[in-house]
């Protein structure tokens, strides 16, 4: 666990364990439908991030309310175990733009660096692309359903 002004990162071993239904419905307006996604890959089994190199984290306010989440898994597009997928990544309208999302993107990366030598993404809108070039990653489609990469240094 780790701690930032009033909010919280830590991993999620039971994602069901929590409500999701704001960040599901915010998600939806947004027009994505990975956090719902996200959930019914859980309940169904077949995304639960629970395999050696994969992680799902979470930050949770003051009041305990997840309000970011986003996941690792080994890139499911590629025949390469070096090779990491960041997956369902959303931050709350009301914490972006205050360093949530980089911080738990780090973290994510800091947890790939002990399994992985490169971690992938696949982001469609021209905010995601900026949000994640200014953490590092390059756009770039050398990898199987990606658009950005990010090359670790262990």
């Amino acid at each position: 666990m780790s701690e930032i002004g009033n909010y919280e990162l830590k991993p999620i071993a039971s994602l069901l364990d929590f409500d999701l239904h704001s960040l599901i419905e915010q998600s939806k307006e947004d027009g994505f439908r990975f956090v719902e996604r996200l959930v019914n890959d859980y309940k169904n089994g077949s995304n639960t991030f629970n395999r050696e190199g994969e992680v799902l984290i979470g930050v949770f306010n003051e009041d305990g309310i997840l309000v970011a989440i986003g996941g690792l898994n080994k890139d499911p597009f590629s025949k390469d175990n070096n090779i990491g997928r960041l997956r369902r990544f959303y931050v709350s309208k009301e914490v972006r733009r205050n360093g949530i999302g980089s911080l738990l993107v780090n973290r994510i990366i800091d947890e790939a660096k002990r399994y992985y030598e490169i971690v992938v993404l696949h982001t469609d809108t021209e905010q995601g692309d900026r949000f994640y070039r200014a953490i590092g990653f390059s756009r770039g489609d050398l990898y199987p359903g990606s658009t950005h990469y990010l090359v670790l240094n262990k």
